[in-house]
């Protein structure tokens, strides 16, 4: 599981089949500063979560390709939740 804010949103046009109707987004993992801390990666978002929202990502890919409905699906994260900002 990891930190990470919606740096944006993957249209494409030709995907895999497991893919068509899911919305992938771009995850900046975010270390405990709320600094940028690595690579991107790509997550899909069931949720709905927003430009520059926080949210927790899991690495489960069993768990993702449940989701998605599809055992050969390359997709690995998932958005699992968005983190409320308000204090």
């Amino acid at each position: 599981m990891l930190l990470a804010r919606i740096d944006g949103v993957i249209v494409s046009t030709v995907c895999h089949p497991s893919m068509h109707g899911c919305r992938t987004v771009i995850c900046q993992p975010l270390n405990e500063r709320g600094e940028a801390d690595g690579a991107p990666v790509l997550a899909v978002d069931s949720h709905g979560a927003g430009q520059h929202q926080r949210v927790l990502v899991s690495s489960d890919g069993a768990a993702t390709r449940t989701l998605v409905g599809d055992p050969k699906s390359p997709l690995r994260n998932s958005v699992i939740a968005i983190l409320d900002d308000s204090s």
